[in-house]
């Protein structure tokens, strides 16, 4: 039976019809109005009960099926995905001392009892478990190679590539798919076969301090590059660079997306620089409100290497990770591999390969992008956040006269723990800020969390 729905449009708003199409589905989700398995009009209906084109109807439902919010069932239309409605939060009890509310019983993961809003961990409980017990079915039932491919398992990268072109519009091809164990060993290689010792290589301030520790164990000179609130700024970056390291999808920690004219401006500086561009696109799969940008490698392969891992995806204990690079570049890592015996375990490829053929991972990430969805509305209340948009964390300003670090100190004093943005910087920081993970901790904890820090900002 198909769900009548109470939307409308609103011409004379600024908002595009499909959006606000959009917005109001997603809102009748999360509010139970719609509930998991009730069929949607089609579009042709839906688009003539609201007087727009079919084309409007079709772009919203895209969307929502590309968040997750949707499913299809073949020849019956469009359903309303399995997720439960986030029920309302609770407010904390009363509570003098300010950790009475925080007993060790009800608190998350971390140590001391605290509430950990850890930054870039992904909540591993949330993998099906039938799920991971195929892939380990599938991955045991392989014999193993006389010898590992040092490019990776030709299925998995052949699989990569349709992966890639389906959820990142990359046009690739397998032989220019590396196999890795992660983003930190994906530039690894990058940099044992691109760097120097002595090179000046660029990377984002404040930004991923695994990866600057991997160029600076490579020998490079670290060049710290600015970035604001939209990414890093190409007009700032030095001429003699020989790479940039960036995460223009999601920077990291501030959350900026690199907009279209700044995406242009990066990828002539690297032409005119003869310069490498990293992009690391840590946690793509997870964006919410907006559609995701192209890759930056569509726009130019020559120029730049793009790194993926499944670290945010599924656990980074799984280990398996993705270099997309020109067939030339790809070989050379693969020679660099060959060097010093560097290999993928070939039972976490067969299990990653078989969670991408059987569509396993996709509908995976589908439930995440909810499930993060709801953990991150719960913190939205507060004010100061930034960087919202996407991946597994939110970036919270702090006003004038609130250091960072006095700020953590109080939250854990509520049974909160949070990090400084300091952390993020490799020279003095110039945010005061700290970073709210909510991918590894349960809902009702973020609820609490999110209660708790509350009273200790601005109305």
């Amino acid at each position: 039976m198909t769900t009548s729905l109470p939307l409308g449009v609103d011409r004379s708003a600024g908002t595009p019809l499909a959006a606000q199409i959009t917005a109001q589905l997603r809102e009748s989700v999360t509010s139970g109005v719609l509930r998991a398995g009730e069929r949607l009009p089609s579009t042709r209906d839906l688009a003539a009960a609201l007087g727009v084109s079919r084309t409007v109807v079709t772009s919203a439902y895209a969307q929502l099926f590309a968040e997750g919010w949707l499913e299809g069932r073949h020849g019956s239309g469009s359903y309303v995905a399995d997720v439960a409605p986030g029920a309302p939060a609770d407010p904390p009890p009363p509570a003098p001392s300010g950790l009475a509310s925080f007993s060790t019983a009800s608190a998350g993961p971390g140590d001391g009892g605290l509430i950990e809003l850890a930054a870039g961990v992904p909540w591993a409980e949330g993998i099906d478990p039938a799920m991971w017990r195929r892939a380990w079915r599938h991955a045991g039932a392989r014999p193993p190679s006389p010898f590992p491919d040092l490019y990776g398992l030709p299925s998995l990268r052949a699989e990569l590539a349709r992966y890639l072109r389906r959820s990142r519009g990359l046009a690739v091809t397998p032989d220019q798919v590396l196999i890795t164990r992660g983003v930190s060993n994906g530039l690894s290689a990058v940099a044992a076969a691109l760097i120097r010792p002595g090179d000046r290589v660029g990377i984002e301030e404040p930004g991923y301090q695994g990866g600057l520790e991997v160029l600076r164990r490579a020998g490079a000179d670290i060049v710290p590059c600015r970035v604001d609130a939209n990414g890093v700024v190409p007009g700032e970056l030095p001429s003699d660079l020989r790479l940039l390291y960036t995460t223009p999808a999601h920077q990291y920690p501030l959350g900026g997306r690199l907009p279209v004219a700044r995406r242009q401006a990066l990828i002539a500086w690297a032409r005119a620089a003869g310069a490498v561009i990293v992009e690391d696109d840590y946690d793509g799969e997870f964006r919410y409100d907006v559609a995701p940008l192209p890759a930056l490698f569509s726009m130019d392969p020559s120029a730049v290497v793009y790194l993926g891992t499944t670290s945010k995806i599924l656990t980074p204990v799984f280990g398996a990770g993705w270099v997309v690079a020109s067939p030339a570049l790809v070989a050379s890592l693969a020679e660099c591999r060959r060097q010093v015996s560097e290999r993928v375990p070939e039972p976490v490829q067969y299990a990653l390969l078989s969670m991408l053929a059987s569509g396993d991972l996709e509908r995976h990430i589908r439930k995440m992008r909810l499930e993060y969805a709801r953990r991150r509305a719960a913190l939205m209340a507060l004010p100061g956040l930034r960087g919202d948009s996407a991946g597994l964390h939110v970036v919270l300003e702090l006003p004038a006269g609130r250091p960072a670090a006095g700020f953590a100190a109080e939250a854990a004093a509520r049974g909160v723990g949070v990090t400084p943005a300091d952390r993020y910087f490799c020279g003095e920081p110039t945010l005061n800020a700290v970073v709210l993970g909510y991918g590894a901790t349960p809902l009702a904890q973020v609820r609490r969390a999110a209660g708790a820090l509350r009273p200790l900002l601005p109305p």
